[in-house]
């Protein structure tokens, strides 16, 4: 099995989702696969629960969200997220190991869509989604 290569940012930033300097956030931490989809192991805190037990459904479209755009930036592409689709298929418990994986489905000029999943230790998928990201200059 090909080693995974870890996904780093270049240049410092408070993003919700992933910056390790931002005490607030998710802190996630991504991990690159040979096809170039992106993988992130996490447990998600209780503070970011909806019902007692199980992580709010805004936590859970930005873990989604957050994935999708790393999957982009697995392509060498920065994008924001134009549209989004989650499905909701099951409560993602709180304070439990997740994964979180997603990849590109398709490119065209600056449009990129692409997949993502939650899944539970069990391998059951939670909730998936699907995006239209615009590739922006940086």
């Amino acid at each position: 099995m090909d080693p995974l290569v870890p996904l780093f940012h270049g240049a410092p930033n408070h993003c919700f989702g992933c910056s390790p300097t931002n005490p607030l956030g998710l802190q996630l931490k991504f991990t690159i696969a040979p096809d170039r989809s992106v993988l992130c192991s996490a447990s998600v805190s209780e503070f970011y629960e909806g019902p007692p037990g199980y992580l709010h459904g805004g936590i859970i479209a930005t873990l989604l969200d957050e994935a999708m755009s790393k999957a982009n930036r697995a392509h060498g592409v920065t994008a924001m997220t134009r549209q989004m689709s989650v499905e909701y298929l099951r409560p993602v418990p709180s304070n439990a190991s997740i994964r979180i994986d997603a990849h590109v489905t398709r490119s065209e000029g600056r449009k990129h869509w692409t997949k993502a999943h939650i899944q539970n230790s069990d391998g059951k998928i939670l909730a998936e989604a699907t995006g239209l990201f615009i590739a922006i200059k940086v």
